[in-house]
């Protein structure tokens, strides 16, 4: 079962693009397979996706013999206003955030909050994340295995940050819309909370 041929054919339909006209990078991380990142251009906005992080289900890293076929998948998209380019830095960081269930054991879910503890780009004010919900739709393996979903990613600052772990990420999510601000702007301020 060719997992990342599946999942890379559902973004490229949802997106309705031909993979020849998709920049990509790859990233690879010491034991692992490598992680691409498609660019996808959608007129005024990129959407970064990833492709490799759910070659193997996701599970408790306690686990004595992890299941090679059951549990959840997960791949990450994220849009931005263009402007933050591939020299960025950007493909490294979403590699290291669709890595991380297989190198720290997290399960990717709606309304996670994940932390790099460095930019996400260069120069940029988010160090973390907020995972949610796609509209891209779950990719459908051969039974027994469950579908991949994509989770969005929204970077967030070490404020907004810190305002998930006290209020929860809806709360942020209100925030931003009560503010007008545009999550995709790379440029954005963080909310006023």
């Amino acid at each position: 079962m060719d997992v990342v041929q599946k999942v890379r054919t559902g973004v490229l339909e949802h997106f309705g693009v031909d993979a020849a006209g998709v920049d990509s990078a790859s990233v690879t991380f010491l034991g692992l397979e490598p992680i691409e990142i498609l660019r996808i251009v959608d007129g005024d906005l990129v959407h970064y996706a990833t492709l490799g992080g759910s070659r193997t289900p996701m599970g408790d890293p306690g686990d004595v013999l992890a299941d090679p076929v059951r549990g959840p998948r997960a791949e990450l998209v994220l849009t931005m206003r263009a402007g933050t380019g591939a020299a960025s830095g950007l493909a490294r960081s979403l590699g290291v955030l669709a890595a991380t269930p297989a190198v720290e054991g997290v399960v990717l879910q709606a309304d996670a909050l994940l932390d790099l503890g460095e930019s996400l780009w260069v120069n940029a004010p988010f160090t973390a994340v907020l995972l949610g919900d796609s509209e891209i739709p779950e990719v459908v393996l051969p039974d027994p295995a469950e579908p991949v979903r994509y989770l969005t990613v929204t970077p967030v600052t070490a404020t907004e940050a810190a305002w998930v772990r006290v209020r929860g990420a809806q709360a942020l999510r209100d925030a931003w819309a009560e503010a007008g601000i545009d999550v995709h702007d790379p440029a954005r301020g963080a909310a006023s909370l």
